[in-house]
């Protein structure tokens, strides 16, 4: 059997739990500038219809008493810390997909801690009793009917799929509640009138294929109850990336690069957190008519270094030939590998020494950043 744990509005129960003053209150937690998005909204905001990535000035439009809290990272992650530790007391197998969900797979656990009805309750109690905190958890043999049914009784809830009731309860699972189904996926599912899992059968393999793509493959193995993924060995990151909205619009470069060397410097040293380095470099820009763009750039050498992501940020974005005013701004990096292999290197071209001083600078800021706290060194624009 296999358990997911979600958090509920993780952020702001957080906020409510160490200020009294905050429960039972319409709290979010985000940027505190009106032209910010909702982080989390609390089970009171909800009730206004607001919801996390709204933007923050039509959350105030539906609940004009609405209390922001500002994000506290550090905050959050201690938490989460202590959240995953707890999951780690019930089973060795344990994979967190976010800072406030896991699974956790209790196969072979129930001679020790019971049944896995008691082990979920078991945990639920736990981080209660410890965190002050609920969760709403679901179990079934499978991965992705455990995650369905974890979303199915929120707040504090409790699902159970037994081994016996999965295919019946696969069947008629709505289609947009199974994970991948998302808004581009739904046009095709309304065109193919396909409105529960169970209406796949309709169609053969080769169809799947052929209307989803790879996704056909799991919507045959879902609609059949086959999941094959295992818990505990997380699927290597894809990318990483940081951006925000501005307090005011503008098409000035200044501001702008500005803004891309903070983003460079946090996707930077998550890389060096994470031992990664990056091989595609991409930004994206979304104006204040709401159009976005995003232009990315696939390097010949992999890079950490947040001075190299910047360079390749900026001049995609001197390349884009800005003629609006900029709200949003965000750089990332894809591509990602443990080891700098240098990627159809022209062996005439020279490799550019300054990379590995910049990464040996980075490490001493981060060094320092870990101990003293962020923002105790930044880099300046000095071109």
């Amino acid at each position: 059997m296999i358990l997911h744990v979600d958090m509920d509005a993780f952020f702001a129960s957080v906020e409510q739990r160490d200020n009294p003053s905050l429960r039972g209150k319409p709290v979010v937690v985000g940027g505190l500038s009106k032209r910010s998005v909702v982080s989390t909204a609390s089970y009171e905001a909800r009730k206004f219809d607001i919801h996390s990535a709204m933007p923050m000035f039509m959350a105030f439009e539906k609940c004009p008493d609405l209390i922001v809290i500002p994000v506290n990272k550090q905050k959050y992650s201690l938490v989460s810390k202590k959240i995953m530790e707890i999951f780690h007391q019930f089973s060795p197998v344990v994979e967190p997909v976010s800072i406030d969900e896991a699974y956790i797979d209790v196969t072979g656990c129930e001679r020790i801690l019971g049944s896995h009805k008691e082990i979920a309750w078991s945990i639920k109690q736990k981080i209660k009793k410890e965190l002050e905190l609920t969760c709403s958890l679901g179990a079934a043999p499978l991965r992705f009917l455990a995650k369905i049914a974890s979303d199915m009784n929120k707040p504090d809830g409790i699902t159970i799929i037994e081994k016996n009731q999965a295919k019946e309860f696969a069947l008629a699972v709505d289609i947009q509640r199974i994970p991948g189904v998302g808004k581009v996926a739904m046009k095709q599912m309304n065109l193919l009138g396909i409105r529960k899992l169970g209406d796949i059968n309709n169609f053969s393999h080769n169809i799947l294929l052929n209307k989803f793509g790879k996704f056909g493959n799991k919507l045959f193995e879902f609609v059949n109850c086959l999941d094959n993924s295992s818990i505990g060995k997380n699927e290597k990151r894809k990318s990483i990336s940081s951006e925000s909205t501005l307090d005011k619009d503008t098409a000035e470069m200044e501001t702008i690069k500005k803004h891309i060397l903070a983003h460079s410097g946090i996707v930077g040293k998550e890389l060096r957190k994470q031992k990664l380095f990056a091989a595609n470099i991409f930004i994206k820009l979304k104006f204040n008519d709401f159009s976005q763009i995003t232009k990315q750039k696939q390097l010949k050498i992999p890079v950490s270094s947040s001075m190299d992501i910047f360079n390749h940020a900026l001049l995609l974005a001197k390349n884009s030939k800005i003629s609006k005013k900029v709200r949003l701004i965000g750089v990332g990096a894809s591509s990602l590998s443990g080891k700098k292999i240098p990627i159809q290197i022209d062996m005439f071209e020279p490799v550019e020494e300054k990379s590995n001083k910049w990464e040996k600078i980075d490490k001493t800021i981060d060094a320092i950043s870990d101990k003293f706290g962020n923002n105790i060194v930044n880099k300046a624009i000095f071109y």
